[in-house]
């Protein structure tokens, strides 16, 4: 049993080769809204519902491992779930601790994050 009363999808974040082309895509054909672009990381936010869209564009800084997408490799970086209440190293449920970043068996980034 999860020590958590609340658990939603917060963000999922998607690796990308050409980051322009593909807020085009996520915009224009998707209709996500692009709430936040932050051209300096090579990131930008999309919202979809609830729920935000990161693109990670490879070339920028934040890019982990600066792997290319390919047909060979998954492209989603990290599916990240906002959790309640959250006590991490009892730092309470205000939500100020950092989050929290595991892998599964597979080798997918998961992050949890306060709700």
């Amino acid at each position: 049993m999860t020590p958590w009363t609340r658990l939603e999808l917060a963000h999922v974040v998607i690796r990308v080769a050409a980051l322009d082309r593909m807020v085009g895509f996520y915009r224009d054909v998707l209709g996500l809204e692009v709430v936040q672009r932050q051209d300096a990381l090579g990131l930008v936010h999309l919202r979809a519902g609830s729920t935000r869209v990161d693109l990670l564009w490879i070339g920028g800084r934040l890019c982990r491992g600066g792997l290319a997408p390919d047909h060979a490799r998954p492209n989603l970086d990290r599916l990240c779930l906002a959790v309640s209440p959250w006590d991490r190293a009892g730092h309470g449920a205000g939500g100020e601790a950092p989050p929290l970043f595991l892998t599964d068996p597979e080798g997918n980034g998961v992050e949890i994050r306060p709700a």
